[in-house]
């Protein structure tokens, strides 16, 4: 397809209907942002499209807010790093190459003291390959970070969780032994986060992984 943005053409069916995609493929090396979505998703509005699917290895933040213009949906599907390995990627047949993550389902609960706390509930995962929906409970998630001051520039991790089998830093824990503070230790392995002063920002971001290493951020206005 001859575009500025919209590199080819997909066609799928919605009922007995069928449906064009526009595709918009991100830099080998850099992130999409969200004025790269607006401007591919104008383009596809203009040559007719009925919904953008976007591939990149990396999105920023931003990027989270943005899903649809006018009346194009826009999806926007991860690729995975070992695309980058090319000719040299054996061919399986099931890797997991391209996943489009919903958001992640997070409550923003009030704390003591005027504080909030966060806790994460799980996140649905699309897979394209195999057309499957798999809601991932607390348990699909691998780790989760918080930064609690979001300067909408970058992403500075200042609480960090880990979940998935009882202890995944058991060992860890074995090594360091005397060295680390137990209670500390404990609400590492948690779906929700310590008490924290509200953002002076006025922004929190939340970032969930999971086991296959797709990741994806969301970001909150706190007041």
């Amino acid at each position: 397809w001859p575009g500025h943005y919209i590199c080819a053409e997909g066609r799928y069916l919605e009922g007995k209907n069928e449906r064009r995609a526009g595709i918009f493929i991100g830099p080998e090396f850099g992130t999409v942002n969200k004025p790269d979505l607006v401007a591919a998703a104008r383009e596809a509005g203009d040559a007719d499209f009925d919904t953008l699917i976007t591939c990149a290895f990396n999105y920023d933040a931003h990027t989270s807010e943005f899903s649809k213009l006018g009346r194009i949906p826009v999806l926007k599907a991860r690729m995975n790093a070992d695309l980058h390995m090319a000719d040299d990627l054996k061919n399986t047949g099931k890797g997991n190459l391209f996943v489009i993550f919903g958001e992640p389902d997070i409550d923003v609960l009030p704390a003591k003291d005027g504080q909030i706390k966060v806790k994460v509930n799980g996140v649905d995962v699309f897979h394209p390959n195999t057309g499957e929906v798999r809601s991932d409970s607390a348990e699909g998630i691998a780790c989760w970070f918080i930064d609690t001051d979001y300067n909408e520039e970058s992403f500075f991790v200042r609480h960090a969780y880990f979940l998935g089998a009882n202890d995944p830093y058991k060992s860890l824990k074995t090594t360091l032994k005397a060295e680390i503070n137990e209670e500390a230790w404990a609400t590492l392995h948690s779906d929700t986060s310590r008490p924290f002063d509200k953002p002076k920002s006025g922004r929190i971001a939340v970032k969930v992984i999971n086991h296959l290493g797709d990741e994806v951020m969301k970001v909150f206005k706190v007041k």
